[in-house]
């Protein structure tokens, strides 16, 4: 069986100036189907150019990117709308909630886009709402809500196309530890339903909570193997600590 996610020798380089900075610099790696793997740098050290690469959103200046088998680069724009809609479930730092809508109606924005009718929408929304613990609030709005609700709202909204991949980019960053807790945990028990999560951090705290760790330092991977192994942590740099400009 082939890999849900692949990069084979991925490279990808941006022109600042006259200087040419390797973002992602010769990348090989595969996660399976039902893993739950965290790819942890600080800044500058290629995590967010592979988590806009894993989420359609960039293409490989050069190598594959393969997504259940499929070459990602060789896409047009509307094609990659096409999987990371319905592949992709995508949960951000700052939850990316519409204000003025109440939690069904944001819920269902990713259905609008793939054409699922109102009906069925609805139903699917308020499925997910009840599945992260959200039923009695399914009619407020965000602004109502605390930051780790919101937080599970966005999960929520990742969950509704049922993607292949929850793709989670700094889910913690800003919440409390207690509520980071809550929705590592939530990470957790969806990677145990089956679903394969990707999360994206700077943290190794929260990067520990995963099975496997792919670490990056200036583009290339460094460390990739059991979060809990003897080299999970070697070659990290203090929190806040810098390599070079973010990408």
């Amino acid at each position: 069986m082939s890999a849900l996610i692949e990069f084979i020798d991925v490279c990808k380089t941006y022109q600042m100036g006259d200087e040419a900075v390797h973002a992602a610099d010769h990348i090989s790696m595969q996660i399976q189907r039902g893993e739950f793997v965290a790819i942890v740098g600080q800044s500058g050290s290629g995590k967010s150019t592979c988590m806009n690469i894993i989420g359609c959103l960039d293409v490989p200046t050069s190598g594959a990117y393969l997504l259940d088998g499929r070459d990602v680069g060789k896409m047009k724009k509307k094609e990659l709308a096409a999987i990371r809609n319905k592949m992709l479930g995508f949960v951000f730092q700052q939850y990316n909630l519409l204000p003025k809508l109440n939690l069904i109606e944001n819920v269902e924005v990713p259905l609008v886009y793939a054409g699922v009718p109102r009906s069925q929408r609805r139903a699917r929304a308020t499925e997910v709402l009840r599945q992260v613990g959200l039923g009695d609030k399914l009619r407020q709005r965000p602004n109502q809500l605390s930051g780790g609700q919101q937080q599970r709202v966005s999960i929520a909204r990742a969950l509704v196309c049922r993607p292949a991949v929850i793709l989670a980019d700094e889910p913690t960053g800003a919440l409390d530890s207690h509520t980071s807790s809550e929705v590592l945990a939530m990470l957790k028990d969806l990677n145990a339903q089956g679903h394969t999560v990707v999360l994206i951090t700077h943290d190794n705290s929260i990067a520990a909570q995963a099975q496997r760790i792919i670490r990056l330092m200036d583009g290339r991977v460094i460390y990739d193997g059991d979060a809990r192994g003897s080299g999970a942590m070697q070659g990290s740099a203090p929190f806040g600590g810098e390599t070079r400009a973010a990408l």
